[in-house]
Parts: structure tokens; C-alpha cells; sequence
């Protein structure tokens, strides 16, 4: 069944600092009060979070504005992950939140992984859009890119788009079409114009004659 528990501070899709909510055990146990963002909502425990609420709401109000000036410097932040992929530009692997952490560290910028908001590994070159909380209320964009070689990182970070070699083959299968059109077209058109050039003659030859 169900437990009630407190909030010490905001939890993104459960609730404010102070909000008494029904979670699972489970996700209790395992998550909120071993990271210290929630108690058992006991009386004892009510009693305590009262007593030092106005402690707890200047210490999360100072870690939140150190926050917005970390994240205030990290707004522009790319990392560059260098990985190997197929001409599909599907990775030989994946690229997790760890490792967006350890590109992050190596940009000389700290970041733990738990702070990096990533439903799924990425699996495909290019440059992704990554969420990280910095503070319960606080969160950035930074850009993690992943190429082949730190000159295709270049071209990402850049603004430029991959293509795969076979999405390749095929613009350039249309576009040799499309122009083979435009010729067939042109050449088509220009035909008439011919026939009415050679009729013209014989038109002059029977006016002469008719002058005779």
C-alpha cells in the first residue's frame, strides 16, 4: 500500500517542499529517503520539519541561486563524444548519462550522472539537446555531441546536419532524376519551335510562286 511521506524539498512531478504525499514503498525506500528528499510523514517527523522549516527553506533558497549561477555559465555547454558508428550513423554502442558526466568533466564542468535527465542511451550520431537538474528548481540544456572524429564534432557543434549513406544515395538519386526531367522538359519544348522554323521556308517559296 501506498506511504505518506514529507517533502524536505521540490520533487519534479510529486510535489513542493512541506507537501505530504502517497508514494509507492518502494520508490520511498529506494530513492527519497535515502537521498534525504523526503521523511516518513509521521507525527515525530511533521513535529521536526515544522521546527526547522524556515532553516530548510534559506538552505534550499542559497543552494538555488548557486545553481542559477553555475547554470548561467553552462547555458552554451557542449560536450564532445567521440564514438563509432555505421554509415547509418547508428552507433556501435551507446552513449549514457555517465558518460555525458565524464564529457562534462573533461569540458571542466562537475556534473554527477543522477543529474543528467536521459529516458533513453543515445544510440545515433549528432548533436542532442540533454536536460540537467542543477537544484530541484533549477535546470539547463546543455548539447552533447557525438561524431566520428573531433572534425565532424566541429561540424555538429557548428549547426551542421550528418546524412546517412544511404539517405544519401537516395537525395542524390532524386536530384539526378529531377534534372533529367528538366532536360526531357526543355528539349520537349524546343521541338515546336523547330518545326515552326522549317515550315517557314516553303510558306516563302509559295508566296514567290504566287508572285510568278
Amino acid at each position: 500500500m501506498p506511504m505518506n511521506v514529507i517533502l524536505l524539498e521540490r520533487v519534479p512531478k510529486l510535489g513542493q517542499m512541506g507537501d505530504v504525499v502517497k508514494v509507492k514503498p518502494g520508490y520511498a525506500r529506494n530513492f527519497l529517503l535515502p537521498q534525504k528528499k523526503a521523511l516518513r510523514a509521521i507525527k515525530d517527523n511533521i513535529t521536526y520539519f515544522e521546527s526547522q522549516r524556515k532553516t530548510l527553506e534559506a538552505q534550499n533558497l542559497e543552494r538555488r541561486q548557486e545553481a542559477e549561477a553555475v547554470g548561467a555559465k553552462m547555458s552554451d555547454l557542449k560536450v564532445i563524444l567521440i564514438r563509432q558508428a555505421s554509415e547509418a550513423l547508428q552507433l556501435y554502442g551507446s552513449v549514457s548519462s555517465r558518460d555525458i558526466a565524464d564529457a562534462a568533466a573533461a569540458a571542466g564542468v562537475k556534473i554527477e550522472r543522477g543529474q543528467v535527465e536521459l529516458d533513453k542511451p543515445i544510440k545515433s550520431l549528432g548533436a542532442h539537446k540533454i536536460k540537467v537538474h542543477l537544484h530541484p528548481e533549477v535546470a539547463v540544456d546543455i548539447t552533447a555531441v557525438v561524431a566520428r572524429s573531433p572534425d565532424e564534432a566541429d561540424f555538429l557543434a557548428k549547426g551542421g546536419t550528418l546524412v546517412a549513406e544511404t539517405e544519401r544515395a537516395q537525395l542524390e538519386a532524386a536530384e539526378a532524376a529531377r534534372r533529367a526531367a528538366e532536360q526531357a522538359a526543355a528539349l520537349f519544348e524546343a521541338k515546336p519551335a523547330e518545326g515552326e522554323a522549317a515550315e517557314a521556308p516553303a510558306a516563302t517559296a509559295e508566296e514567290a510562286s504566287d508572285k510568278k
